[in-house]
């Protein structure tokens, strides 16, 4: 019976193949289309044009083909994917300016970058890096940072310790080896996952693309476990791996520091291998600041006949008797405007798109709160946003990013410190990290010189805040002041045990709870890494599950909820989503790109060396 459903999955593949190469559609990426980065554009007017545009009826393309709700990276990168094979598609934002956690905003003359605060895998002619180029035409350049570009510190006080993460190939690895020098063989073994679960991501993708009974016929049969061991790791807990490697718990942090709200025991092992890979061959920030990222993939969708348009508030989903989506109301004023396309991007997330933007009477039906089930909310997100006035060096502040945890434990920290009242969580807070983007931006001298900024972020629990939900934005209250100034200051006194210069030269501050994040970018809870990454939602069949495609006939799902979390992980979102709408797996598009442009560098490599030797 097994070697009978093998033989029927090759037939399926060996099919699936021959058809693509016989009825393959025009890719809508090619090397042609990327040229040579042209000079920053400097001038705050002629930016805004682009990522601040704002919404009216007269600026919606005409016989549109595709609305997206929501102008983050997953958006985004659908959409000009989308335009770029031949679809006229409107983005619409409900916020003042375009981006998502790709925007920037300015305050006292101090630019902050909401939530990228570094990428990795944009390396020359790496899979990322291609589709980058592609989606901005390559115009987007980025910025390789130091080499050691995480610092942790574990415990406080005189027992303080201090490990540091190198990039490289090799590097990164051996460094680790170094600081833990009677732990090598667990490292080894960390690492070999972590190759395994970067080379096989695709795989767990790929359950997303096949036929949904297909890719379940496969798990459950066991099948798919012989082509690939990622399918069993995905859905294996970080903790308890990493135990069964070493009972040394500062190395159980290095292995998983990298939180996004869930604890190690709650993690999958493949996601958290996933984001220290992720850094691997380098980390980067794009030059001239996270907003160059919309701004440029805008100009993309504008080229081929699009537009994005902020201020444009969805209201609803419009759906049919037939179950079909068809467009979308905006909110306008007082008025609801309803805009028509026969296909529909939501890039809001599956709890704004279930739950809020569809009919009430569509929300309730059982297929959609079975899609909701096998998710749940994320945590919100916390960040002290700091200006200076001094120069990074004259502050003594570096691109490294430092993440700092009180103790060893995370999986006892994260769990007490979620189980906190209100009143005792600004003061017991477990963990931080810190980000200065004005030293990882070579340009942010040219535009605010003199000036440092930094960032703080941490995880908090959505409930916390919830009491001032209805207030207004800007206007909530001197007690909601109070209360999220008491994270900030303990926060920054934290930071300032690392930096001790930053103190006296503060002249600004602002912080953003849940509830800015929800006015500003639209996540549900406040929650800017959208959907939870518990173990549950990475077990493979549920992988196969949650797709793009969604029980509304003609509406998808784009960005963080479609993978996994981040930039890298949003922009592989919108990318899937694309490749369903268009019913064409442009990954292979792009990894033809990627293999011409190896070629060619190998030649230019080839013919370097040949005159070198002349």
């Amino acid at each position: 019976m097994m070697w009978l459903l093998i033989f029927f999955v090759w037939l399926v593949i060996v099919v699936g193949g021959i058809y693509w190469f016989l009825f393959r559609k025009q890719s809508p990426f090619s090397l042609e289309s990327v040229r040579p980065p042209g000079p920053r554009e400097f001038d705050q007017k002629k930016r805004d044009k682009v990522i601040k545009q704002g919404f009216s009826l007269h600026k919606v393309p005409q016989n549109l083909d595709v609305i997206v709700i929501g102008s983050g990276i997953g958006g985004l990168t659908a959409a000009a994917t989308l335009a770029k094979a031949g679809k006229k598609v409107l983005v619409l934002e409900q916020h003042s300016q375009a981006g998502g956690c790709c925007h920037t905003f300015i305050e006292k003359g101090f630019e902050f970058d909401v939530g990228l605060h570094y990428i990795g895998q944009v390396h020359e002619n790496g899979l990322l890096r291609v589709a980058f180029d592609q989606l901005t035409e390559g115009q987007l350049e980025f910025h390789n940072l130091n080499q050691h570009f995480d610092t942790i510190y574990i415990g406080e006080g005189d027992e303080k310790r201090a490990y540091t993460i190198k990039s490289g190939k090799t590097e990164m690895q051996a460094h680790l080896m170094k600081q833990f020098p009677d732990d090598t063989e667990a490292i080894k073994t960390f690492f070999k996952i972590m190759k395994i679960s970067a080379n096989k991501a695709s795989s767990l993708a790929t359950l997303k693309l096949m036929p949904q009974w297909l890719a379940l016929l496969l798990l459950k049969s066991g099948i798919a476990n012989l082509f690939s061991s990622v399918y069993r790791l995905s859905g294996t807990c970080a903790a308890a791996f990493v135990n069964t490697l070493t009972s040394n718990k500062d190395l159980h942090v290095i292995f998983s520091y990298l939180f996004y709200g869930v604890p190690p025991k709650d993690s999958s092992l493949v996601i958290n291998a996933l984001l220290i890979h992720h850094y691997k061959r380098g980390a980067y920030f794009p030059k001239g600041g996270a907003s160059e990222i919309p701004f440029h993939i805008i100009r993309t969708i504008q080229k081929y006949g699009g537009n994005c348009l902020v201020r444009a508030p969805v209201s609803q989903i419009l759906v049919n008797k037939e179950g079909a989506a068809y467009g979308v109301k905006v909110r306008k004023g007082q008025e609801e405007l309803e805009i028509h396309a026969p296909v529909v991007v939501s890039n809001c997330g599956v709890f704004t798109t279930f739950q809020r933007l569809l009919p009430p009477e569509i929300r309730v039906k059982t297929d959609i709160q079975e899609r909701l089930n096998i998710m749940k909310h994320g945590r919100g997100c916390l960040l002290v946003f700091s200006g200076f006035d001094g120069t990074d060096e004259e502050l003594g502040i570096k691109s490294t990013n430092i993440w700092l945890f009180k103790n060893n434990d995370l999986d006892k920290s994260m769990d007490d410190f979620f189980a906190l009242s209100k009143e005792e969580a600004p003061d017991n807070i477990p963990m931080m990290m810190i980000t200065v983007p004005s030293s990882k931006d070579p340009e942010a001298k040219i535009r605010h010189p003199g000036k440092a900024c930094m960032t703080i972020l941490i995880m908090v629990k959505y409930e916390w805040f919830e009491e001032w939900k209805d207030t207004t934005v800007r206007k909530r209250g001197d007690e909601y002041y109070n209360y999220k100034m008491r994270f900030a200051n303990n926060l920054f006194d934290w930071a300032c045990t690392i930096y001790p210069k930053i103190r006296d030269k503060l002249v600004f501050q602002e912080v953003a709870t849940p509830l800015s994040n929800m006015h500003y970018l639209g996540a549900q809870r406040g929650a800017m890494y959208s959907s939870e990454h518990n173990l549950d939602r990475f077990h493979a069949e549920t992988v196969a599950r949650n797709r793009c495609t969604t029980p509304v006939k003609n509406l998808y799902i784009s960005g963080q909820d479609v993978f996994s979390c981040g930039i890298a992980g949003a922009l592989h979102g919108g990318l899937l989503c694309a490749t369903t709408v268009l019913g064409q797996i442009i990954y292979i598009d792009l990894l033809l790109l990627k293999m011409k442009l190896k070629r060619r560098k190998a030649k230019e490599m080839s013919q370097l060396a040949k005159k070198k030797l002349q």
